[in-house]
């Protein structure tokens, strides 16, 4: 039970952090909370507590209050709506001011919003479904180390999307049969390959045996092919030191892009890393691996398109954003939602999109958003549809399990994207059309056939989890 203290800190947080009638200001961090609070506890009162909880506010009044402006500091709960569809929870909006947070410094913004108050005892569940970067803290971080346009002009790839491959099985191939498998799907069609998430620096292939492979497996289908390539090296490891020296040697083997963990190898080792590919010249591809934990829930967490512009802020040049239509969760809309944050330079409040604030990017990159997860040439014209030439489409087991190996099943991947392309580009419905479109192109690839003949019966048809909030 609440201590008659803890009871009265809670009313005093609703006559210091509750203001509706405050008008944000340009420069303020906005935040949209999901609330849902402990049964009897009025939404008004719920919603001062996450303001204080997140800002300047403690349980008890504290004699060093006076010391400071708490009137200028505080975050202050503006607006409640309730959630479509959903009686016992509601919508906060808390507008903090610009100076509690360190410029450029992602880190201290989620310490903040997302820190003590999820544990608040006042509620039930809490979740940040989004947040508006002012401009003025915009300005104030690096960004994507080169963005869209400039890896475009690095790799000489224009008018599609890039594809891309994450190498199968993820764990247990040697460093050889690693760069072996490499160099099969390069010089088949693809753009990319991949180290996934979980791939560091095992007993079974150590990281340093492993970029030498893939490096000779990268120049070798650049020669062959004529088309620039590259392979995401995972440079995640136990310590940012390490993360750096793994970082200097892809370099070092000429290796144009690298990758990182950023949720498991947290903020401050990616704004760091970013910083680095910046000056040295290197692409990033960004994994989220671990935002399922954070983001699935409905109610409690924070949602992707939080973790998304923060990403941008922080830095990376790719970002994994689920499918929609392969095995991973994604309602179409709001995958839509958050893939703008990454690309537009000015995003405006789509409640269709999920998107609760205007946001303005100003002059800072757009990264490319990376479609993976359990897709086949079957999906590529819903994929192009979806997400545009400013993506990578990357596939794994829909690469790799082709019958006739890597190479033929890259084949398949190229031939079913630039067919849907020029189809896109003749102004046919490449999503209603798409099984007349595929199966013209096929009569002229015998790796694509097979591949459509081999996938044809794979669906991953399931209700998805979090879906958006509408009546």
């Amino acid at each position: 039970m609440a201590s008659k203290a803890y009871d009265a800190g809670v009313k005093e947080y609703r006559e210091m952090y509750w203001a509706p009638d405050y008008v944000p200001l340009d420069t303020d961090i906005l935040a949209c909370f999901k609330c849902t609070g402990q049964p009897g506890v009025p939404r008004e009162e719920v919603a001062a507590a996450v303001a204080a909880e997140s800002s300047t506010g403690t349980w008890s009044t504290v004699w060093s209050e006076l010391l400071t402006d708490l009137e200028y500091y505080k975050g202050r709960a503006y607006r409640i709506e309730d959630v479509p569809g959903d009686s016992e929870s509601f919508y906060a909006f808390i507008a903090y001011p610009i100076d509690l947070f360190e410029e450029g410094s992602v880190v201290n913004v989620l310490t903040s919003l997302v820190g003590n108050v999820f544990g608040f005892k006042a509620l039930r569940h809490l979740r940040l479904e989004d947040i508006r970067f002012p401009i003025a803290y915009v300005k104030t971080c690096g960004g994507p180390p080169a963005g869209i346009q400039v890896e475009r002009d690095r790799l000489n790839k224009y008018g599609r999307p890039l594809l891309g491959c994450t190498i199968k099985p993820k764990l247990g191939l040697s460093a050889k049969n690693y760069g072996r498998a490499v160099y099969e799907c390069l010089r088949g069609g693809l753009d990319f390959t991949k180290d996934d998430e979980n791939v560091n620096s095992q007993p079974f292939m150590r990281w340093r045996d492993r970029f030498e492979f893939v490096a000779e497996a990268i120049d070798k289908a650049q020669r062959e092919t004529g088309e620039r390539k590259g392979h995401y090296l995972n440079v995640t490891a136990p310590t940012p030191e390490e993360m750096y020296k793994r970082a200097e040697f892809a370099k070092e083997v000429g290796c144009p892009i690298i990758m990182h963990d950023f949720l498991t190898g947290g903020f401050t080792a990616n704004t760091g890393l970013a910083n680095w590919c910046r000056d040295n010249g290197m692409l990033l591809h960004i994994h989220r691996a671990m935002h399922a934990v954070i983001d699935r829930h409905p109610k409690h967490g924070i949602h992707f398109r939080v973790l998304a512009k923060c990403l941008r802020l922080s830095g990376g040049d790719h970002l994994h954003t689920g499918t929609v239509v392969g095995k991973l969760e994604g309602d179409r809309a709001a995958t839509l939602g958050f893939v703008d944050q990454l690309r537009e330079s000015f995003v405006p409040e789509d409640r269709s999109r999920g998107v609760f604030f205007d946001q303005d990017w100003g002059s800072m990159p757009g990264l490319f958003a990376v479609a993976s997860g359990g897709i086949h040439v079957w999906h590529m014209p819903a994929l192009v549809a979806i997400f545009g030439d400013d993506s990578v489409l990357q596939f794994g087991g829909g690469t790799q399990g082709h019958p006739w190996g890597n190479a033929a099943g890259a084949a398949a991947n190229r031939v079913a994207l630039e067919a849907t392309v020029k189809a896109r580009n003749e102004g046919r419905e490449i999503e209603k059309e798409a099984r007349d479109i595929l199966t013209e192109a096929a009569k002229n690839s015998p790796e694509l056939a097979v591949a459509m003949e081999t996938w044809k019966e794979i669906k991953f048809e399931f209700d998805v989890v979090d879906k958006l909030d509408v009546g």
